[in-house]
């Protein structure tokens, strides 16, 4: 019979045996739906959204093209450039402090100072609405001034009420409703403050050095297209080379959200993978449970001549008609996901006014289905095609045959091998996703061999005197035992809840306290160099048991490393943050308190030859640095070249002030700077920290104060948010556990129907089975508990002490609710099934026996 014909008459055999429905695969269902709509529904929402920066670039970006500066504005010749090109709207950007008139309150702001061209595309929202010229105009002796709603409640003002910024009074005429290029300027930890660049000015902020940030913005002609766009930045960079001025277009808009999306998206796929891994151990429970149930008809198809490899086929296309009912449910929830954030997220995120559909997200959904499926059926089928008539006839199962033939296995694996290599292409960041998939493929073979540890100890354990207990441990290891397929399905997702547990603990730890108490009271930004011995007086007299540290600051940016420009240049993403915008950079006579030397030499205090650098070793080590090379930083429009003199250890956790390069003193002679200090004093509460920040913004308008435990409760709130995210992603992978925990004990209530009835005629009672059950679920469950421990344990070690570079420690209350919801889900499951098992009448099991 040809391949054609036996295909063929495999389907007619599959849809009719498949018309007395799908009992017994609501489960291999369900994991398969859960996955693939995690998987299709979490990159359809990543492409809405990286499909609405690109669709609505001009409007978040606020123009077609935005030209950045920091410390200064444009040089004429710069301003023409940018004016020959089309139409200019000019910002800035910085933090500052505004405070009551009456110097009673105070408090931190992103500070966004525009022009009258604001905003050249999209809607600037207010309440109440009124034009930027009027909403920011002079009057009355204030400049007019908008604000988030957050301002207004965190000093109790009112539309109509007057703040103090700098040396001028503004009045709160409006408030946002709506930003339109809020998400190109990056996350702020502050509210978001509105004024005019002529109120800016006016209020005496724009100091020389002092650190912020213009942008202008361009409006090309209609028609423009990106390859006009990219010959306008070609000729910034040949007409303008030292202007260090950071470039970004409209398909370039929001670079940081894209990356984000992008790595979100990476995680949340990898674990629908985790979770469809896991269903694929409830795929291999349905399959040969199915399969079980099943013998009679095979015994007879091979008794009237069938092959194994017909019966095989016949049964492979159920399995795949099934997964693809699964697989089509899991697409229609990850279509959905994109109209529920178009309904819930846009908001907070840049998502397109109408969803739509995404097949090539939704695709790699489907086709991690149907792998998964493929891998974790084809054993349990080899099994089947091998089993001789006479056996099933005989009432062995299909399990009896033991392990199916190579092939099958090779085939199995090598589909495994190919999942894996599609997720790792497919992923933005491919260490991660082999980090990933690798530990969930070593938990794999980890908890197969703990399952067969736990039935070895079993087998070879000493017989004990109480009934139930023997019972117990003799179902451990019986043939055809629940132990492999409840550790393995209960193992997986409780290891990754474990492990995200661990992380988020040690992270909120470090923040609210290692971090906390490591951490100065308060960062001083923007301290004018002819002020900072009267700022150090003052903080001196406010804080007399404080310690001020103070060093020079600026911004620069790396233009080229050993004459190479790094634009030209591919860096690994762990390194890449380092040549990516604006770094803040000292100088210093001596190798700072808090950095350790590492190779080379510190330059003499009276150094005066060519610039010196010292670089931060790590970083250094992950851009390819080392001593002798060069790197050439623009600092207030000027290129500038050093040489690296030494690399050092910085100590980023310490929260302290740190710099990735400290250059010699001599670099930067006679340009404007401005300063940066940090203030530690133990012995200050709220009460002196609110003195000193009032004192310090009536005496210094012009520096920013931030008071480090304020920023670290907003970061705490931000990783505890991030947490739940991430903990509900998770929930699919523990979701398809319980599912397939459910199935496998389900699947093994045939074997215990034979077991109770046969116990029950000799003797057994029911107390004694129920607990006999109880104690095999409950060894079994915590045995789970004990490896996803310390699996969990270790995997969260290594990300947060050797990824993160932070200490890690073991999270006592995070073992008690894993072990506790080990023995819930395998004990409460487990009787659950158990006490329908017991209600059985004996005659009718024992007339087929």
């Amino acid at each position: 019979m040809t391949f054609s014909r036996t295909l063929a008459l495999a389907v007619r055999f599959s849809l009719r045996e498949m018309r007395s429905g799908l009992s017994g695969f609501l489960i291999f269902v369900t994991c398969i739906a859960l996955g693939v709509g995690a998987i299709g529904g979490v990159n359809s929402v990543a492409q809405a959204i990286t499909g609405a920066v690109v669709g609505q670039g001009q409007v978040l970006l606020g123009g077609d093209m935005r030209f950045e500066l920091v410390h200064r504005e444009t040089t004429p010749e710069e301003q023409s450039f940018l004016e020959s090109k089309g139409a200019v709207a000019v910002n800035a950007n910085m933090r500052s402090m505004v405070r009551l008139t009456d110097a009673s309150d105070q408090t931190l702001v992103e500070l966004k100072a525009v022009d009258n061209a604001y905003p050249l595309y999209g809607g600037f929202e207010t309440e109440p609405a009124m034009p930027v010229e009027e909403l920011f105009a002079l009057r009355d002796g204030a400049y007019g001034a908008a604000g988030a709603d957050l301002l207004f409640q965190r000093l109790g003002l009112s539309l109509g009420d007057r703040i103090v910024l700098g040396g001028r009074e503004f009045e709160l005429r409006a408030s946002i409703v709506s930003e339109p290029d809020a998400i190109s300027d990056g996350f702020g930890f502050a509210p978001r403050m509105m004024v005019s660049l002529e109120g800016l000015r006016a209020a005496g902020l724009l100091q020389p050095g002092s650190l912020v940030e213009f942008g202008y913005k361009l409006k090309l002609p209609d028609g423009t297209t990106d390859a006009d766009i990219e010959a306008i930045r070609t000729e910034a960079g040949e007409r303008l080379p030292e202007a260090g001025w950071s470039i970004r277009a409209r398909t370039n808009a929001a670079p940081s959200l894209a990356s984000n999306v992008a790595r979100f998206s990476q995680f949340l796929t990898l674990v629908g993978l985790t979770a469809l891994v896991v269903g694929g151990v409830g795929v291999a429970n349905a399959v040969r449970a199915y399969l079980d149930s099943k013998r009679g008809v095979i015994a007879t198809l091979k008794s009237l001549g069938g092959s194994g490899g017909f019966v095989f086929t016949v049964y492979l296309v159920q399995i795949m008609m099934i997964a693809l009912i699964g697989i089509a449910a899991g697409v229609a929830i990850g279509a959905a996901m994109p109209f529920l954030a178009v309904a819930f997220l846009s908001g907070f995120l840049p998502l397109p006014a109408e969803a739509g559909f995404y097949p090539a997200a939704l695709s790699v959904g489907v086709l991690f289905g149907l792998m998964v499926t493929l891998v974790f059926a084809l054993m349990p089928l080899g099994r089947a095609r091998d089993v001789p008539a006479t056996a099933l006839f005989r009432e062995k199962g299909i399990d009896a045959r033991g392990r199916p033939r190579t092939i099958y296995v090779a085939a199995s694996v090598t589909i495994a091998a190919l999942l894996s290599a599609f997720a790792i292409w497919w992923s933005s960041e491919r260490t991660i996703a082999v980090i990933f998939i690798g530990g969930m493929a070593f938990a794999f073979m980890v908890l197969r061999a703990v399952a067969v540890a736990l039935q070895d100890i079993a087998r070879r354990s000493p017989r004990v005197r109480s009934t139930a207990l023997r019972l117990a441990i003799g179902n451990i290891h019986r043939p055809g035992a629940l132990t492999p397929s409840v550790v393995l399905s209960l193992g997986l997702g409780l290891t990754l809840l474990v492990t995200l547990a661990l992380i988020d603990g040690n992270l909120r730890s470090q923040i609210s306290g290692n971090l906390a108490q490591q951490a100065p009271n308060f960062f001083f930004v923007d301290i004018p160099s002819t002020e900072i011995d009267a700022f150090s007086e003052l903080v001196a007299e406010q804080s007399p048991s404080g310690t001020l540290n103070k060093v020079p600051m600026l911004r620069g940016r790396i233009m080229a490393l050993n004459d190479v420009d790094v634009r030209k240049m591919e860096m690994p993403p762990e390194g890449a943050w380092v040549l990516r915008g604006d770094r803040g950079i000292t100088y210093s006579e001596t190798t700072p308190a808090n950095a350790t030397l590492t190779q080379g030499e510190w330059w003499p205090a009276d150094y005066s030859g060519e610039p010196l650098v010292s670089f931060s070793a790590e970083e250094a080590g992950e851009i390819g640095l080392k001593i002798g090379d060069t790197v050439t930083v623009n600092v207030l429009g000027r290129n500038i070249t050093a040489r690296i003199s030494n690399l050092r250890q910085v100590e980023w956790e310490s929260m302290g002030i740190n710099f990735v390069m400290v250059f010699s003193p001599n670099t930067f002679a006679g340009a404007p700077h401005s300063w940066l200090a940090t203030l530690s004093d133990d012995d200050a509460g709220v009460d002196e920290d609110a003195r000193l920040l009032n004192a310090v913004t009536r005496a210094f308008p012009a520096v920013t104060s931030v008071r480090v435990k304020d920023a670290l409760d907003i970061v705490n709130g931000l990783v505890a948010q991030l947490a739940t995210a991430i903990r509900a992603a998770a929930a699919v992978a523990l979701i398809a556990s319980v599912l397939v925990l459910s199935g496998a004990l389900a699947a093994g209530n045939r074997a215990r129907i034979h077991d109770a009835v046969v116990l029950k005629t000799l003797g057994a009672t029911r107390r004694t089975l129920i607990s006999a059950f109880s104690l095999e679920y409950l060894i079994i469950g915590l045995s789970t508990a004990v490896f996803a421990l310390f699996a969990g344990g270790v995997a969260a070690w290594y990300v947060v002490s050797q990824i993160m570079t932070l200490p890690s420690s073991f999270l006592p209350e995070v073992a008690i609710s894993t072990i506790v919801i080990a023995l819930v889900l395998t004990v409460g499951f487990g009787l659950a099934g158990t006490w329908r098992v017991l209600g059985h009448k004996a005659a009718p099991v024992l007339r087929n026996l």
